[in-house]
């Protein structure tokens, strides 16, 4: 069995999931780590055992002297490009974090560039692989609820309009970023309405910017048009409508989701409190079919990168590579557009 060893760029805030999900899978070691930050690199090299000489300053350095097979980029999308070309001139293999890119076309210099390189590249887009879709995904693929007429998906959190200034954030690029809420969390949510329903034909946006903390939108609904059906995204970072649970006094998301799918048979049911649900198809039952599922950060990211090994090991395609992982983002950029003309706009198949 191969011995994957993983270069691992950017020690910031999410890189400790990632840490701690190669540590967890059989067969992979991070033999290298790098991060321009000397106390954010020496930080984590201390809290997963990473020795001294394993760590770089430098990608460029890393890259051309470490002994690794796969490089994994946990930076911010300005970087994407010249690290992901970086890696697969050098043959490694590519694992890069989410938003992939910036525009269309740094996405598809990306997957062109690995292509011909001749490397895999797959994009980290945890949210699929959390507890509760998991599960909804299955019981969509039973047919269980027949063919689904409405979508309704809600994200709600009261995060932006607590960023005052002085407070510390975990994310302060959040209060600088032009596009926010549906850049940093719509890769996610687009990457989860594509696996649980596929491709829509059509969407239409309103976007809005509540907190005076923030550059960004943090607010919105888009619909989304399918053959057939059709649902909504109703998102917010700020938002009263669901304080179910306590306010910290550190400023941090939330993430309280609910969705709820609609069939001709019958409608499954997911709670803020992780509960999911199946209400028979004339209404008069309700149906437990788990209890508490959460939004397990840590656990998706083990998910998600034994299926990065287990499709290298295998030569089989990613579930979102950088070629499905197009698409998703042609979805986000079309909110965007749709929000800035008042107008849907029809996505091409």
């Amino acid at each position: 069995m191969t011995m994957w060893k993983i270069g691992l760029i950017g020690a910031g805030y999410w890189s400790s999931r990632h840490l701690q999900a190669w540590q967890m899978i059989p067969n992979v070691m991070v033999t290298a780590l790098c991060d321009p930050d000397l106390a954010k690199l020496s930080e984590k090299a201390h809290l997963y055992n990473i020795p001294e000489e394993s760590l770089y300053l430098s990608a460029e350095e890393m890259v051309k002297e470490a002994e690794i097979d796969i490089v994994d980029v946990v930076t911010g999308p300005e970087s994407h490009v010249a690290l992901v070309e970086l890696a697969a001139k050098a043959g490694k293999h590519v694992l890069c974090q989410k938003p992939f890119a910036r525009t269309l076309e740094e996405g598809a210099r990306m997957v062109a560039f690995a292509k011909q390189a001749g490397v895999r590249l797959m994009v980290t887009e945890n949210w699929r692989w959390l507890e509760p879709f998991r599960c909804i995904k299955e019981m969509l693929n039973s047919g269980v609820i027949g063919a689904i007429h409405t979508v309704r998906y809600v994200h709600t959190d009261f995060y932006t309009p607590r960023m005052e200034p002085t407070v510390k954030l975990p994310q302060p690029v959040f209060r600088e970023m032009p596009r926010l809420l549906f850049y940093e969390m719509g890769a996610h949510w687009f990457d989860v309405w594509r696996f649980l329903f596929g491709m829509p034909k059509r969407v239409y946006a309103e976007l809005s910017q509540v907190s005076p903390y923030i550059a960004g939108e943090d607010n919105g609904i888009v619909v989304l048009g399918h053959e057939g059906f059709h649902g909504y995204m109703d998102m917010s970072w700020a938002t009263r409508q669901q304080l179910d649970r306590p306010l910290s006094d550190s400023v941090a998301p939330v993430h309280l989701e609910r969705l709820v799918i609609d069939g001709r048979e019958g409608t499954l049911k997911l709670y803020t409190n992780g509960d999911i649900s199946l209400i028979n198809q004339h209404g008069s039952e309700e149906r437990w079919i788990k209890h508490g599922t959460t939004l397990d950060h840590e656990e998706s990211h083990v998910r998600l990168q034994t299926h990065f090994i287990e499709c290298l090991n295998a030569g089989v395609d990613f579930d979102t590579s950088g070629a499905d992982n197009m698409e998703t983002l042609r979805l986000l950029f079309s909110v965007y557009e749709s929000a800035e003309k008042h107008v849907a706009v029809y996505l091409a198949q």
